[in-house]
């Protein structure tokens, strides 16, 4: 019998269903089975949520509360069909202790899942790039560390086309300090969404970002002598 923590081959054949028939009276008419996908769903939200608490402190209560609902907003934008056809979720951690972000996209055939700063705020962006330019060293070091880059891969991201204002265009770590975003991508085929260890899978996935969090935390928590801010 499947646990029932891992995700259902019929969520991703409702969601495969929805991409079809992304209409109303379609969906009006198939509403158990979205319910169905979306309490299996919850599920495994709820397993991935303990199993983050072990080696993380997650300030998403619940499955529930970590789901995007599946309605698109139209207001303005009718071009849009009125259904998300993916269970999309994210994962807060507990701030202001601990900076960063989780997040997952369940998807037939383009299900990821992805973690790091999407949209950092001015002043915390600032000290980011303050603390490369004067410590590229330890960047260079938390980033092309074995582990992140088997789970993750090369950091991906927006970036500026030229140095930011008062940074140096030929400092060492210039494609950092250029960033304005700092994103880590994980890709899963339908097979491994369907695994009965995925949820264990993203866990560990998530888990390998933490030297690389502890840093970005520790930077935008305390001064430049480590005392807390």
């Amino acid at each position: 019998m499947p646990e029932r923590s891992a995700i259902a081959n019929s969520t991703l054949t409702f969601l495969r269903d929805l991409n079809k028939h992304n209409d109303r009276d379609w969906f009006l008419t198939h509403k158990e089975r979205y319910q169905s996908a979306l309490e299996n769903m919850r599920a495994f939200s709820d397993a991935l949520i303990a199993q983050m608490n072990r080696h993380d402190r997650i300030a998403t209560a619940n499955g529930k509360e970590s789901l995007q609902r599946i309605y698109n907003d139209q207001r303005f934008h009718k071009e849009r069909p009125p259904y998300k056809a993916r269970f999309v979720g994210g994962l807060a951690r507990i701030k202001p202790a601990l900076r960063g972000g989780y997040h997952f996209s369940i998807k037939p055939g383009a299900s990821f899942i992805a973690c790091g700063f999407f949209n950092p705020e001015a002043e915390d962006l600032k000290r980011i790039r303050m603390d490369i330019l004067h410590d590229p060293a330890t960047w260079d070091r938390l980033l092309k560390a074995k582990t992140l880059r088997s789970h993750w891969g090369m950091l991906e991201g927006k970036q500026l086309k030229t140095a930011p204002r008062g940074f140096p265009k030929d400092h060492e770590a210039i494609d950092l300090l250029r960033r304005t975003q700092f994103l880590f991508r994980h890709s899963f085929t339908d097979k491994e969404v369907l695994a009965p260890g995925f949820v264990a899978a993203v866990s560990t996935h998530f888990k390998s970002i933490r030297p690389l969090f502890d840093h970005f935390s520790e930077v935008l928590t305390t001064d430049a002598n480590g005392n807390p801010l």
